[in-house]
């Protein structure tokens, strides 16, 4: 079969076609005929980096959608040609995929393989964000960084849902503007100074709620952009920054909290909740309530392409890659 191979680090030329033995599911797991893969950060980051990656050669892709193929010993609930999406965690960039029966997910009626290429690691992760971790409550304030995003757009669109008060983002570039205020924001800012923005906004006070995937001096102005007794729930740390270390000083003023989340480590420890926080934000799919744009479709072979658009920090939405389509 075709995958896209890494058998080296560094840039986007790195990543080659190649035909490779065709998976089959282990005790627990299914093999899925590959619709489309979906590009995210983290893959970058494994190509470039080594993240996540335990040995090379190394087939990247965390999410998937497509049909079922097969389903190893004890599956349950899954049967061969299901259209179904998939958290993966290594291996989706090629015609067939294997992932846990755990973190497998089929697709609602009215969603086609396309839109469920975009939901495996998004809509768990938005929904987390804002509920799970972050426990936002009615007439809430939320801040949220890369707003035009994948994760931002659809945290945006949940946190209007859930009844927030005032839902403010912040983008890298004034041309992301456009695509947050059409996904549930009231205000954009752009770049480093949001700080004065969201205190001109709030009148002073802050925000209740802030997201923060970026890292380092982004980490550090988003906690001082929290109200009294504010939280900010840390995703990631796509600016490569050596990780803050908060303490009381921090912290005590204002009754500050720190929190984080990881929807790839909490797929590996304890899939029964993701599965539980998926089933939840799929549904506001299915019914029509929030939607993720794709902003970009590569074919499989041109996944270089399509991480090379990704670093240059432009795009909005999310980038799938077309394995065999709908």
């Amino acid at each position: 079969m075709r995958a896209i191979v890494l058998a080296e680090f560094g840039g986007p030329d790195v990543l080659t076609e190649a035909d490779v033995p065709v998976p089959e599911p282990g005790p627990g797991e299914v093999t899925i005929d590959v619709a489309y893969a979906g590009v995210n950060f983290a893959e970058l980051k494994a190509r470039s980096a080594g993240f996540r990656v335990p040995a090379l050669p190394f087939v990247p892709g965390l999410e998937v959608s497509g049909r079922v193929r097969a389903v190893g010993a004890g599956v349950e609930g899954l049967r061969p040609g299901q259209e179904v999406a998939a958290l993966t965690v290594a291996g989706g960039y090629a015609e067939v995929a294997v992932a846990s029966a755990a973190t497998v997910f089929a697709l609602p009626a009215r969603v086609s393989l396309r839109t469920g290429a975009t939901l495996p690691t998004v809509l768990p992760t938005a929904h987390a964000l804002l509920h799970e971790v972050g426990r936002l409550t009615r007439g809430e304030t939320v801040l949220v960084q890369g707003a035009a995003g994948g994760i931002g757009t659809v945290v945006g669109q949940l946190a209007r849902l859930a009844g927030a008060g005032s839902v403010l983002g912040v983008v890298s570039r004034k041309e992301k503007i456009e695509q947050a205020l059409t996904s549930g924001y009231d205000e954009v800012f752009v770049g480093d100074g949001f700080v004065d923005d969201v205190r001109r906004s709030t009148g002073g006070r802050g925000v209740d709620l802030a997201l923060d995937p970026v890292g380092g001096d982004t980490f550090r102005r988003t906690l001082d952009s929290l109200a009294p007794f504010g939280r900010l729930v840390s995703f990631g740390n796509a600016s490569d920054a050596e990780p803050w270390r908060i303490g009381q000083p921090d912290l005590m003023p204002g009754g500050r909290s720190v929190a984080g989340f990881s929807v790839l480590t909490l797929a590996e420890n304890d899939p029964q909740a993701l599965r539980t926080i998926a089933d939840r934000a799929f549904a506001r799919v299915a019914e029509g309530a929030v939607d993720l744009p794709v902003s970009a479709e590569f074919p499989l072979a041109d996944a270089a392409a399509a991480h090379r658009l990704v670093e240059t920090r432009t795009t909005t939405g999310k980038l799938l890659l077309r394995v065999a389509g709908d």
